[in-house]
């Protein structure tokens, strides 16, 4: 019998067992994987690391910018841009980043206007008046702008990173992003995807599991979580039992129906799960040939296989692109021509002599990138999921109060989570 069984060891999970364990709990990590991380991965590519999944941090994010102080470890500086590239209207235009930024600003400006009337608290979701936006999906949005052909394939490319349908994505979630950068929608982007955590995730990940006193069970899949009334059962592939007092379920939301939750949970949060969320982006690093001028491009969705591209590292005499697909079936990963042809779109000439990535949308264990949550489920279903269910707490960036998609979001809640065990009056234990 362990105090509490933590389940994913993202880095929800492994701040919730690490709080838990050195407060003096008995605790249990499973991960289904061989590693711990979650959708944040640090691994090798082109003789280096490389970050294949969540890399970003910022000094405005509380909740990772203290685990960072806590461990002494920084963030790396970007390599900056000379020259940004753009589809628009059926033709790449090119020019600096403050040019860029002065066409695209004053779109999502638009787009993202009413971010702080929405909400004001981000923190309080209750402050919120969200009833009409909560029926509004990306699409909707836009379409609602009336736009030239010109200015919204300029305003879905600046959007598409974080974009695969549409149709599907609601606009709350942008607004909430927005409204915790003030409004700033450019703001907003540099603290979710600038700042790469010096030494990879992978470092700050060790950190954190280096101080935990939890037991890590790696490659334990699990397959069901019970509460019985007097303690949680939780059941491993193979049908292994583990049994504990509490259980923090920090799987990514994309897993959980392949988990049996006993009692049910509420329909809201049922269906929540089984509708899943649609984010099936990929992530690609191209090695290209030698030191090229630093760039970053941006495409509308569907209308090409790479929506943003960025020039990231210099690694031996070449330079590596980060590129961001929509779509993860829209560019063969791993035909290095096909990724080649698709850059040279923006820089004639690149040369691409090796690709890498991981496949998210058909990892069994994560079954899509981040969370971004249809219509009416951010305000709604996701906080009745924060909330207690029985002896069973859930936890994950896909269902962060405001960091909502991020490490910043995934590390609150699996603080709140151990928190909420601490706190347990003695007789419930």
């Amino acid at each position: 019998m362990y105090d509490v069984a933590v389940l994913g060891a993202g880095f929800a999970g492994v701040v919730a067992a690490r709080d838990l364990s050195i407060a003096g709990h008995s605790v249990v990590l499973c991960e289904a994987r061989d590693r711990i991380g979650g959708r944040t991965y640090t691994g090798k590519a082109f003789g280096r690391s490389v970050e294949f999944g969540g890399a970003y941090a910022h000094w405005t994010q509380p909740h990772v910018w203290r685990e960072l102080r806590r461990y002494g470890i920084g963030l790396s500086a970007p390599l900056e841009a000379e020259q940004t590239y753009w589809l628009a209207d059926g033709a790449v235009h090119s020019g600096t980043a403050a040019e860029y930024a002065g066409i695209a600003g004053p779109l999502t400006d638009r787009y993202v206007a009413d971010a702080r009337a929405r909400f004001p608290q981000p923190s309080d979701l209750a402050a919120a008046g969200t009833s009409a936006i909560e029926k509004e999906t990306l699409g909707d949005r836009l379409d609602s702008l009336h736009l030239s052909a010109y200015d919204r394939d300029v305003l879905d490319g600046m959007l598409a990173p974080l974009v695969h349908r549409y149709d599907e994505q609601g606009v709350a979630q942008f607004l909430l992003w927005a409204a915790t950068t003030f409004g700033d929608w450019g703001a907003f982007l540099e603290t979710a995807g600038t700042w790469p955590i010096g030494g990879g995730t992978k470092r700050l990940l060790d950190a954190i599991a280096g101080e935990s006193e939890a037991e890590l069970r790696l490659s334990t899949p699990v397959t069901a979580v019970e509460d019985d009334g007097t303690g949680v059962v939780v059941t491993t592939r193979g049908n292994g039992r583990v049994r504990a007092r509490h259980a923090v379920v920090a799987l990514p939301l994309n897993v959980l129906s392949d988990v049996t939750v006993t009692p049910p949970v509420a329909q809201p949060v049922r269906t929540l799960i089984e509708e899943r969320h649609p984010m099936k982006t990929s992530k690609i690093w191209a090695r290209v040939k030698g030191e090229i001028e630093p760039f970053a491009a941006g495409a509308p969705v569907g209308k090409h296989p790479v929506n943003a591209a960025r020039t990231e590292y210099r690694h031996d005499g070449d330079t590596l692109v980060m590129c961001m697909c929509s779509d993860a079936s829209a560019l063969d990963r791993a035909d290095r021509e096909a990724v080649q042809r698709a850059l040279r779109t923006f820089a004639p000439g690149l040369e691409v002599v090796g690709t890498a990535w991981h496949d998210w949308a058909t990892d069994p264990f994560s079954q899509g990138t981040w969370a971004h949550h249809r219509p009416g489920n951010l305000t709604r279903a996701v906080p009745r999921m924060r909330e207690p269910h029985g002896r069973i707490r859930f936890a994950g960036g896909d269902i962060a109060a405001i960091g909502v998609g991020g490490i910043d979001g995934a590390i609150e809640t699996g603080a709140q989570a151990a928190r909420d065990i601490a706190r347990t009056p003695a007789e419930e234990v």
